[in-house]
């Protein structure tokens, strides 16, 4: 007769051993342990969600070779999602035969034989899926079900905690690196240079780019760009008004999908050309004066969160405060020029 499994108790547990861990990774060590501990599971994984990819990407195993979790095959297809979203859970008894899943060969070298399959949810937000794999065939009651999909919440948990202690780092790190620029150079387009490499990279997007409006032009003049073409660069004027233009007339940011159809954007085959999706575009101001436009470039659909939102503009702002400086030290250059000409005028009459 089967030994009956408090999954409760079991639970409570696990909770207080939280306390020992260092790091995200000892925290989810723990999570994958007790799954495959008291689920009599062969491995687990995590897998979760990346803009603009078909596949659900491993980010941490226990239990799998690293051969098999580093390779493309390790991943699942998208489609699962609903699957595992309409019933709470995903499960395949025998991988070998399932068509619902891709390389069943490789799982069946990898000694997988079932998969239970459970969402990762944030905050009423599907992030992911937690995968138990056995080594044997086998059916799993609705209570070992229930208990996977709280470990899977604990997981989620977990990856919040960290992206946000992530997220606190990377933007204290930009503005930190933006401040020693501000503080020891005057070049303004070295800064602003620095401004779009730093973005980019941050915030994992193809490219960034800055450019400052001409007034007498009616145009938007580049200052400094990263990670974009030079065909694309020079792919015309840039005109204020037929170029996302909300962002200059309304002094708002202003985020475009889809590049190559939305009718806000003036050059949209070159954006499809260079391989451009979605734009997020945040006005440059002194003062109340929008001066400029800083854009960030997604190679896939990104929906750029409100804290990302604020982080660009807040940059953007400090990129403006840049150019501000700079005009003054350059207005007191003029002026001390015009007071020594001016001095050395008067000293000739004695």
């Amino acid at each position: 007769m089967p030994v009956r499994i408090d999954y409760f108790k079991k639970l409570c547990e696990i909770c207080q051993t939280f306390g020992t861990a260092r790091n995200r990774q000892q925290l989810l060590e723990m999570i994958f342990s007790s799954a495959m501990e008291i689920l009599e599971g062969k491995a687990a994984c995590l897998y979760l969600l990346e803009e603009g990819k078909t596949e659900l990407t491993p980010v941490s195993q226990k239990g799998l070779s690293e051969s098999y979790f580093r390779s493309r095959k390790s991943m699942l297809v998208q489609k699962i999602l609903p699957l595992v979203l309409k019933k709470g859970y995903f499960y395949s008894r025998d991988t070998a035969v399932d068509p619902k899943l891709e390389y069943p060969d490789a799982k069946q070298a990898e000694g997988i034989a079932s998969i239970l399959a459970v969402p990762v949810m944030v905050k009423g937000r599907n992030v992911g899926v937690f995968c138990l794999f056995t080594a044997t065939p086998r059916d799993f009651a609705p209570e070992e079900k229930k208990f996977l999909s709280l470990l899977a919440q604990q997981g989620g948990g977990v990856m919040e905690h960290a992206r946000l202690i992530d997220h606190l780092h990377r933007e204290t790190q930009l503005f930190f690196d933006l401040a020693v620029n501000l503080s020891g150079s005057l070049e303004v387009k070295v800064i602003l240079h620095a401004m779009t490499i730093d973005l980019a990279k941050a915030l994992k997007v193809k490219g960034a780019s800055i450019r400052l409006l001409d007034e007498s032009k009616e145009t938007l003049e580049l200052v400094a760009s990263f990670g974009l073409s030079k065909k694309y660069l020079q792919k015309g004027p840039v005109l204020a008004q037929k170029s996302i233009a909300q962002a200059l007339t309304n002094g708002k940011p202003v985020i475009i999908l889809n590049a190559a159809t939305d009718r806000r954007v003036q050059y949209r085959t070159m954006n499809q050309e260079e391989g451009i999706v979605t734009i997020l575009a945040v006005p440059i101001k002194t003062k109340e004066k929008v001066i400029g436009v800083l854009r960030l470039y997604s190679k896939a659909l990104r929906h750029f969160t409100l804290e990302e939102i604020k982080l660009v503009t807040a940059l953007a702002y400090l990129g403006g405060l840049a150019i501000q400086n700079a005009s003054m030290y350059l207005m007191c250059q003029t002026d001390m020029k015009d007071l020594q000409e001016e001095l050395w005028s008067h000293r000739s009459w004695f």
